[in-house]
């Protein structure tokens, strides 16, 4: 089998073993970690301790690993107990959460407890198919999906609404629409599906080997260079890893952040008041600059570039409320100038490379993101610097986020990328 199918054949297993992973083996998990004993955790889970003792044995069977040390006066957690753990422990908190916003939109009672609501949830596949049902709104769909039917899905939405007490889906002719408390449960289990996702990397880790996926949130800046060369310096040296990055507004990357869809966002950093439950860190500040094509009579001009040379000419610039588009759009308005009025407006860098090099257009945005066509003469950066355009460009990660080991290689990777970068230390 040739590397890159195998490679894909062992992410699938991976993946497929963190959907399969059962959440009440993870529960009896935690409470015999708690209570030191088979006898102390089947008391407090109102379990018999054959049964708690199944559910350990089953666990470890899964994830292909002991978790204690079978010991004469109860059981110890050993070194990959103590990894599950941490992910068990933030699982529990994330239903917690949920169970909190639930009472307090989602329409249940106060008194409910968050191990009973939760008790028809057999397996990170059943959180999959919940939130996929709140993307997709297609129960047909999501049997393709996951390879199941219809009838199963709709037993298992069944179960788990009365359970909760409460509707998850609004059922009409053109499908399912997800009520408040629907959108609530899939925010949470988007979450707890990561944490379960991230346990196998864990322990592969903890024994030399970094595999599992990262989801990487690439704003424009970054895909031209920084990510790009980090993650072929990292797959170089770890094969097993994959990577896959997602290209949206800000809007949409920091809400896939908030979800667990994403790991981490590449770009520029916001105000504190759009990032408010995230943890943003710079690593280098970067600013606009005015780019046209080589020949361009402005790249040939004799004398100094003037405000009325950049209003005559034609303009092809990234979409209003982009932070290239309001930074210099504040250029202007702060040395007194109407803004230039774009003939083009375009989120597409291809768009943009074409336009500029085919015609006299200019646009203002980061050199890093034309960088190749700079270096081989095709494009140049006009004499005219856009002063007080400069940002702040680095990693983004939800608080309280607890990173996966490929995820957090990779953010070393592009810290590595850019300190090692002399044109991102200007």
């Amino acid at each position: 089998m040739a590397p890159e199918r195998e490679r894909h054949k062992v992410i699938g297993r991976a993946h497929a073993a963190a959907l399969g992973i059962n959440l009440r083996h993870l529960r009896a998990f935690s409470a015999v970690a708690a209570a030191g004993s088979i006898a102390g955790a089947a008391e407090s889970l109102y379990r018999v301790a054959s049964g708690v003792t199944r559910a350990i044995s089953e666990l470890e069977g899964e994830l292909g690993r002991p978790l204690f040390e079978r010991r004469a006066r109860g059981m110890a957690l050993n070194s990959y107990g103590e990894l599950v753990l941490v992910r068990a422990r933030r699982i529990e908190r994330e239903f917690e959460d949920a169970r909190a916003q639930l009472v307090a939109r989602g329409g249940i009672g106060a008194s409910a407890d968050v191990h009973s609501l939760f008790a028809s949830i057999l397996n990170g596949r059943r959180l999959a198919v919940v939130a996929s049902l709140v993307e997709k709104r297609s129960m047909l769909t999501v049997a393709r999906e996951f390879g199941i039917t219809q009838p199963a899905i709709s037993s298992a939405l069944k179960d788990l609404e009365a359970g909760l007490g409460v509707a998850l889906f609004d059922r009409t002719a053109r499908g399912l629409s997800p009520t408040p408390a629907g959108e609530i449960a899939a925010f949470h289990f988007k979450r707890v599906l990561a944490e379960l996702r991230h346990i196998g990397p864990d322990i592969a880790a903890s024994e030399g080997t970094l595999q599992g996926s990262v989801n990487v949130g690439a704003l424009p800046l970054g895909r031209t260079q920084i990510l790009p060369l980090a993650i072929a310096s990292l797959l170089a040296r770890h094969p097993g890893l994959h990577v896959a990055t997602v290209e949206s507004p800000y809007d949409a990357l920091a809400a896939s952040l908030r979800s667990g869809d994403i790991d981490f966002i590449l770009g520029a950093l916001r105000s504190d008041e759009e990032a408010k439950d995230l943890q943003q860190e710079a690593l280098f500040e970067d600013r606009i600059s005015v780019i046209a094509r080589a020949g361009h009579p402005l790249a040939r001009a004799a004398r100094s570039i003037d405000f009325d040379a950049l209003r005559q000419a034609s303009w092809v610039l990234s979409r209003p409320g982009s932070p290239s588009r309001e930074l210099l759009e504040r250029f202007f308005s702060e040395a007194k100038q109407a803004a230039p009025v774009p003939a083009v407006e375009t989120g597409d860098l291809a768009v943009l490379r074409g336009l500029l090099l085919e015609s006299d257009m200019l646009t203002a945005i980061s050199a890093h993101q034309l960088r190749y066509e700079i270096r081989d003469g095709s494009l140049v950066v006009l004499n005219f610097p856009l002063d007080k355009t400069q940002r702040r460009i680095g990693l983004t990660q939800r608080q309280g986020a607890f990173p996966s080991p490929g995820a957090r290689a990779l953010m070393q990777e592009i810290g590595a990328v850019v300190a090692r970068s002399p044109e991102f230390a200007a």
